[in-house]
């Protein structure tokens, strides 16, 4: 793996040099300023919630914890890392940097992030920062014609950043076996979590985002992250959406699991995963997304069909709302240095914005799929207690069957999701490959 992003990363950086070279000159700047940024103080008090740092600091470092430091970068010169590196004997001090990247940057070693901010160039400056403890004085931040002509960018992955998901999703298939086996030992979802924890060799904070974490009904709750401390009495079905980073870029997984005797459940999650590789099969270049997302609903509704959920055909059941109750999110979004990646509705390299389609407002991308593009590809049947009384109101309810869709409410709900790269040819799927690593 090393050898490998050693290879890999000076194109990278010569790719974000390029893009960097190209914004300034748009934007009529001198130099590119990016902050990894100080952690945010909890409230009254003495603490610092996680420090997660810039993306836009991760995208040219494998940096993930090195608050106040600075990338300044001026075409035509080395980039600058201003790197903090405290006197302290309260916290272990962040280590000097070292490894395949180092020699790609002229690095300065400071004390405090207020030195740090004393040596960045002058001039007409483009600062990328979030607003934090110390960096809030700096001015031009965040032009928005820089931040849309790099978002746009970012959503074309180099060669480097792929290896790099594809160790997060390495990384998330395995603490994925494990979080099953202990499904099936009987565990609480918060010994799950645990046990995903320990399998990912990460903590809560490390992760790109909180686990899901549900048994039985509680699948049907779309982020529920609370994390149950007692077993239920019966472990019926098990869904688990969780994660994993690999030096700041995330994985996203989310897979569903039936118990034994519950074969009926076992069906469907069968059928929602043979559509869903279907989807996954049309992450080509030149495909629509939104396209994609109607389409999902259409074949998602015929599963609700063949099931006997439902006895209207799959078009009257998209057109009247039907499959929005069982299915009510997007069929997924872009993916990267964040989990809900920059750029997903972006028009061009200048901004603008796709709106979504008609009826479909939870949607994360409304872009055509080109080369380079990571999403996830995530359909879901759902049985949302709120949802369905909302359609029990409504005319189509007689075509439902209610006995049955009752009979499944102890189940949740079913979501299978997949990391995919869009390429020039067929997709590749780094979930499925890196289960079939772990397998």
């Amino acid at each position: 793996m090393h050898d490998q992003l050693a290879a890999s990363y000076p194109s990278h950086l010569a790719t974000l040099r390029e893009r960097a070279d190209r914004t300034l000159v748009l934007g009529g700047f001198d130099h590119l300023l990016i902050a990894a940024g100080t952690p945010l103080r909890k409230f009254l008090d003495d603490q610092d919630y996680p420090f997660v740092a810039n993306p836009h600091f991760r995208h040219w470092l494998p940096l993930t914890d090195a608050p106040g430091s600075w990338i300044a970068y001026t075409p035509g010169q080395k980039p600058r890392l201003i790197f903090v590196q405290p006197r302290d004997y309260w916290h272990v001090v962040p280590a000097a940097p070292h490894g395949y990247w180092v020699e790609h940057f002229d690095i300065t070693i400071v004390r405090s992030a207020a030195e740090a901010i004393v040596l960045l160039p002058d001039g007409s400056r483009a600062v990328i920062a979030a607003a934090c403890p110390g960096i809030d004085s700096l001015e031009t931040s965040n032009p928005q014609p820089v931040l849309d002509y790099l978002h746009w960018h970012r959503s074309y992955k180099t060669p480097y950043e792929l290896a790099l998901m594809r160790e997060a999703s390495r990384i998330g298939a395995r603490a994925h076996r494990a979080a099953e086996a202990a499904f099936r030992a009987g565990r609480s979802e918060f010994g799950i979590h645990l046990t995903y924890l320990a399998a990912a060799r990460q903590t809560d904070a490390e992760l790109p985002y909180s686990s899901i974490v549900a048994l039985n009904q509680h699948g049907a709750v779309l982020h529920y992250t609370h994390f149950d401390r007692t077993p239920p009495a019966h472990s019926r079905s098990f869904l688990i959406d969780a994660g994993a980073s690999a030096a700041g870029y995330a994985s996203d997984i989310t897979r569903t699991y039936a118990a034994p005797q519950a074969a009926e459940f076992q069906a469907l999650i069968d059928s929602v995963d043979a559509a869903q590789q279907g989807f996954v099969a049309m992450v080509r270049a030149g495909q629509s997304y939104p396209e994609l997302h109607i389409h999902a609903h259409h074949v998602l509704a015929g599963v609700l069909r063949e099931h006997g959920f439902i006895r209207m055909s799959a078009e009257s059941a998209v057109e009247s709302g039907v499959s929005s109750a069982f299915f009510p999110h997007g069929l997924g979004h872009p993916i990267g240095l964040q989990v809900h990646d920059v750029a997903g509705f972006q028009q061009s390299e200048h901004g603008g914005s796709i709106a979504r389609p008609e009826g479909h407002p939870y949607l994360r991308m409304t872009r055509v799929l080109e080369p380079g593009m990571v999403v996830t590809i995530e359909p879901g049947l759902y049985f949302i207690d709120m949802l369905l009384a909302e359609l029990r109101d409504k005319p189509v309810s007689a075509d439902i069957d209610w006995a049955k869709v009752d009979a499944f409410r102890q189940y949740g709900g079913i979501r299978i999701e997949d990391d995919v790269v869009c390429t020039g040819g067929a997709p590749e799927n780094l979930t499925r490959d890196a289960f079939a690593h772990h397998g």
